[in-house]
């Protein structure tokens, strides 16, 4: 990566200067902390370092302590200026021509780093109720997981993705009362969901559960009556309405580019004597104490700012019970770090399953937790409300009305911890406004562009057809034997728009890293542009060949990159638009 190359030549002439005495009192185990950047004037330069900062360790002027590290730089395909502060470097054309030759050469693998520390991580994300459809947020969860998975794969890590099935609460219970009054309903009986706002939020009133208890009467021809329907224990109707739940919503996420290793249910977590197993092994290291007839565990003892109960004063565990179970049953599946997407309403879990974590004997570090804001879904200017108890606008709804690329791509390209508007119909646009179908316009102009160069051109007026300006196998050739000294036939005009794509190293990085999807979205974005402005003054099929080739290069490069990128955020890449 070009710009960790020059950093790391600014901090081997430093230390070189270091061991020299050149740079006053500024010491071997003197700290300090450089960023590089873009220049804002690119008169100086493609890259810049701002070295004024050591100028309150060294106790000498900043342009002299820039000066002096530039002696110590080797300038070695690439020029080197001083401006107060800071050090500029002004790339040349050969370096341009490696980085596409890299890209040609890598294809798929382009961006992917090497000799980085890698980890088996287990990713938890989305884990809903399965007690209806799923909201828009739960489509915001599950898209950026799934990408940050892709994202996490592609830097080299071993992913597990997991999908925690919360079925071991009450609600499975007000689910299958929900269910049985819909089946009484499609019977002709004369009944409905109480009106009191307290009672109703003992059930799920929504219209998703009549196809349910329609098939369900398919399923029991014996129920004829709501008499008959009474006879059945309730327990049917809850095993009944949550296997159709889940069904409905892992075939959604599979038909979202959602692929879950493994659905792990937290009832069974229950019945497997985990969750009674932690509980024991807090109480034998004197983790827990009994109050007010309740048992709390001492998680203020590890960073919480409170005590919690664990143990209700009736027998019954709390929530917090099981999910200790569930992440100690995770490391002790052998993974090196535990990354959970959860909602912001969640913010005040996160260091009582730290605090379970570190009491059971395990480092608490491992546990990541991404906190995520909501969506607001906005439709013709105005916010619209979501919930299952309420009018619902489901996941699915949003789909089929955008399509699942720009409902991806949406859910993406915000930080997960900041509110995401989401505008229909804006996303629904094939204009440029419209982020995903900019970046997509953008990938099939690229392939247009080169299947032009292999086609025969119909004159409109004469009819006549000229040959086409390449064929295939020159295509194929200029691939598979790519020269890149044939980039320094455009490495001029083509500069900004290769650094870009060279950028893509380090944005993979660094999105690793900071666990960012994001940051994906923002590069595609910024590619695109400068592809369009490229394109738009220069033209890629022209009379010149070694010329032209060497724009069709530059078309391979955007289109490996690109595609490379939308692979991530599990977004399409069409080749006609």
């Amino acid at each position: 990566m070009l710009k960790d190359f020059f950093l790391n030549e600014v901090k081997n002439a430093i230390s070189k200067a270091i061991a020299d005495n050149k740079l006053g009192q500024m010491g071997e185990n003197d700290s300090y902390n450089l960023m590089i950047e873009k220049p804002k004037n690119p008169d100086f330069g493609d890259f810049a370092v701002n070295v004024s900062s050591l100028a309150r360790v060294a106790k000498m002027a900043p342009p002299m302590i820039a000066n002096t590290i530039v002696e110590n730089i080797s300038k070695e395909n690439y020029s080197v200026s001083v401006v107060g502060g800071f050090i500029n470097f002004k790339i040349e054309n050969s370096l341009l021509a490696n980085a596409i030759a890299e890209i040609i050469e890598k294809g798929e693998n382009y961006g992917k780093p090497e000799g980085v520390a890698t980890e088996k991580i287990l990713l938890e994300y989305v884990s809903a109720n399965p007690t209806g459809p799923f909201h828009i947020g739960h489509g915001r969860w599950a898209a950026m997981g799934s990408a940050l998975a892709n994202l996490l794969k592609f830097y080299g890590h071993e992913v597990y993705q997991e999908f925690y099935i919360n079925d071991a609460g009450s609600q499975i219970q007000k689910l299958g009362n929900s269910l049985k009054i819909r089946v009484k309903q499609e019977l002709g009986e004369n009944i409905d969901f109480p009106t009191d706002e307290i009672e109703r939020k003992n059930y799920y009133p929504g219209d998703y559960l009549i196809p349910v208890a329609k098939k369900f009467l398919e399923n029991h021809k014996e129920v004829k009556s709501a008499q008959d329907v009474d006879a059945i224990d309730l327990r049917v109707y809850c095993d009944f309405a949550k296997a159709e739940m889940e069904a409905c919503q892992k075939a959604l996420l599979e038909d979202f580019r959602v692929h879950f290793d493994r659905f792990y249910s937290e009832l069974d977590l229950h019945n497997s004597g985990k969750v009674e197993e932690s509980y024991k092994e807090l109480m034998s290291k004197s983790m827990l104490y009994e109050q007010d007839g309740a048992m709390w565990f001492k998680s203020s003892e590890f960073g919480d700012d409170q005590d919690r109960v664990i143990k209700k004063a009736d027998g019954s565990n709390t929530y917090l019970t099981a999910d200790i179970a569930y992440h100690i049953d995770k490391l002790r599946r052998g993974y090196d770090r535990l990354i959970n997407i959860w909602g912001a309403d969640h913010h005040g879990y996160v260091a009582r399953v730290k605090a379970s974590i570190e009491a059971l004997g395990y480092d608490p570090n491992k546990l990541e937790v991404l906190l995520g804001q909501l969506v607001n879904l906005v439709i013709n200017g105005e916010e619209v409300r979501m919930g299952k108890r309420k009018n619902m606008v489901t996941l699915d709804d949003l789909i089929e009305e955008v399509g699942i690329d720009a409902t991806r791509y949406w859910m993406e390209m915000r930080n997960i911890d900041m509110t995401l508007d989401f505008d229909i119909e804006l996303a629904k646009r094939s204009t440029d406004e419209n982020p995903v179908f900019y970046v997509q316009y953008a990938y099939a102009r690229v392939c247009s562009i080169l299947r032009n160069a292999i086609s025969e051109k119909l004159n409109p007026e004469t009819g006549e057809k000229s040959p086409a300006p390449m064929s295939e196998s020159e295509i194929d050739d200029l691939i598979k034997n790519f020269n890149k000294n044939l980039i320094l036939k455009t490495a001029d005009t083509a500069k900004s728009l290769i650094l870009k794509l060279e950028e893509f190293k380090s944005v993979i990085v660094l999105s690793a890293q900071n666990r960012t999807v994001y940051t994906i979205c923002r590069y595609v974005q910024e590619l695109a542009a400068e592809f369009h402005s490229f394109y738009n003054s220069n033209r890629v099929i022209c009379d010149d060949k070694d010329l032209m080739k060497s724009r069709l290069a530059l078309m391979v490069a955007i289109k490996t990159t690109l595609k490379n990128a939308l692979d991530i955020l599990a977004v399409s890449a069409p080749e006609r638009m």
